[in-house]
């Protein structure tokens, strides 16, 4: 009888053959072209904005050409939107299901380098994250847009982003996580 995996251990075992994610994800934005547009996540967050400083002073969100060409109605009932919302919901069906599900904030990799103070890693995860939102929205793309949407369209730009993505995400773990490069 096998032990059993803890959750940083599974992490590190695929649940689908890369093959069957690329296909899946090909399919979605096949459905998503067909049906819609193609995919992208980051404008999203301007539509909510849009919509939320529509609701507090339609005056200056009207007056704003940014927020009022995102957010065409002032609504959030769109495709995109439930899109958006329909990630984090199918992150976590996929984590329960394959019993992956972890209320752990921060992971062995990180409490080894940094330590296990909560606070800390969640600063840090805001702070990545509004770095990569930031960049999308001043860029014109996210990466799903980018990467998956802009590649499949044989977009120039989408990929160059794409290798760029790429090579600072390698470099980026191997500054914060040295360690493992040795190994």
């Amino acid at each position: 009888m096998q032990p059993k995996m803890t959750n940083h251990e599974k992490a590190r075992v695929p649940i689908l053959p890369w093959w069957a994610g690329g296909l899946g994800i090909g399919i979605v934005l096949l459905i998503a072209v067909a049906l819609v547009q193609p995919i992208g996540v980051s404008t999203q967050y301007v539509v909510l904005d849009g919509v939320l400083l529509h609701a507090l002073s339609p005056d200056l969100a009207d007056d704003s050409p940014y927020l009022k060409e995102a957010s065409k109605g002032w609504t959030l009932a769109t495709y995109e939107f439930f899109f958006v919302v329909g990630i984090p919901i199918g992150a976590f069906l996929a984590a329960a299901i394959t019993k992956r599900f972890s209320t752990r904030v921060v992971p062995p990799l990180w409490a080894d380098r940094f330590g296990q103070a909560p606070g800390k890693r969640l600063a840090w995860s805001f702070i990545g994250g509004f770095l990569l939102l930031f960049g999308a929205r001043f860029g014109g793309g996210c990466t799903s847009g980018h990467m998956i949407s802009g590649v499949s369209q044989l977009a120039v730009s989408s990929f160059i982003f794409s290798a760029a993505l790429f090579a600072s995400a390698i470099v980026t773990a191997r500054w914060l996580y040295p360690e493992q490069v040795k190994q």
